[in-house]
């Protein structure tokens, strides 16, 4: 008896310990500054892909609009190309019908009822202007005709075109919903991440950092940091391009704009400008674009800091340009 209480309890008591560590030992939270660090990577790279969206669905509205203004237009050409073939075809017509009717002659026919040799010349020059007149005529009709065929052609093609344009505008547009909502979901976890870190991070992620003059180069390159540098402090906001909150991409766009110089809206597309500069080259000016997936833009003061709008909850600061993260590439817009 005692043999079998003895077994028991020390059943229970090790179907207790296998019990204890995934209840008292659970997994512990997992870091608060480096779970916000990877939620603004994800709602980055989420933003830029809204951008790139955004972007095509532009471009595919627009090929919309011209497949349409190319069906109406080629819907003109066959209109007229039609009525021209319809009175080409009835000068075709009166001339045929005025040859069954007496006029049509050979030269044998003409010398017999020639009058004269007067006569008989004029009746032979009616033949040859009647002649070339349906010749003409003939070439004419011809021409019509291949031209509204060419024009149907043209029309059908600019209708296929314009399906299939609406088509894939229908599908980025649901696409783009999807991914506004997902980008705004990861927002919200970001913004609730930083709620969780402890106040003096937040207060060290909301420096400024340096905001004293810098000195800028002339030219295009200048200009744009100028501007880049004149909104430190500014708020970060996902999508936004000014006037006074920014993401990355949107604000060196407008830095460069503001030199007068056109660059793309996102920092995939910005990382095609210009040309590739190694590390070892950067200057003031360049952009410098970071991840594999080209998710983030800075605009380089010198060779060693960068200008940039980091992620929410950080105003728009300098900082070294190889501690924002692993860079993709590097591309000089001037010179």
């Amino acid at each position: 008896m005692l043999s079998r209480k003895l077994t028991r309890g020390v059943l229970v008591t090790a179907l207790l310990f296998s019990v204890l560590p995934a209840v008292s030992f659970a997994a512990q939270p997992a870091d608060p500054a480096r779970a916000y660090a990877d939620l603004t990577a994800q709602a980055t790279k989420l933003n830029e892909e809204v951008l790139r969206a955004q972007e095509d669905l532009v471009l595919r509205r627009a090929e919309l609009e011209r497949a349409t203004a190319d069906v109406a237009s080629a819907q003109q050409i066959e209109r007229q190309a039609k009525a021209d073939e319809d009175g080409f075809r009835g000068q075709v017509d009166l001339i045929t019908q005025a040859s069954f009717e007496g006029a049509r002659f050979n030269q044998l026919s003409a010398l017999l009822v020639a009058d004269s040799q007067q006569d008989f010349l004029n009746r032979l020059e009616m033949m040859r202007v009647l002649a070339a007149d349906k010749a003409d005529s003939l070439a004419r009709l011809s021409s019509a005709v291949e031209k509204a065929r060419q024009a149907h052609q043209v029309a059908e093609n600019a209708r296929a075109r314009a399906a299939e344009a609406t088509s894939s505008a229908e599908r980025l547009k649901s696409d783009l919903d999807a991914r506004n909502r997902a980008l705004q979901g990861q927002i919200a976890e970001v913004r609730a991440a930083l709620t969780r870190l402890p106040a003096p991070v937040v207060t060290r992620l909301r420096d400024p950092g340096d905001r004293s003059a810098i000195s800028v180069p002339a030219g295009t390159a200048g200009v744009a940091l100028a501007f880049a540098l004149a909104r430190r402090g500014d708020d970060y906001q996902y999508g936004a391009a000014g006037p006074d909150r920014w993401d990355c991409a949107g604000l060196t766009m407008k830095a460069y704009a503001a030199a007068g110089f056109t660059i793309p809206r996102t920092s995939g597309g910005q990382a095609g400008v210009g040309r590739a500069v190694s590390r070892s080259e950067v200057r003031a000016g360049d952009l410098i674009i970071y991840y594999a997936s080209r998710s983030h833009v800075a605009m380089a003061v010198d060779n060693a800091r960068a200008v940039h709008a980091s992620t929410e909850g950080q105003p728009v600061k300098i900082a070294p340009i190889d501690a924002i993260g692993p860079i993709a590439v590097i591309r000089r817009i001037e010179g």
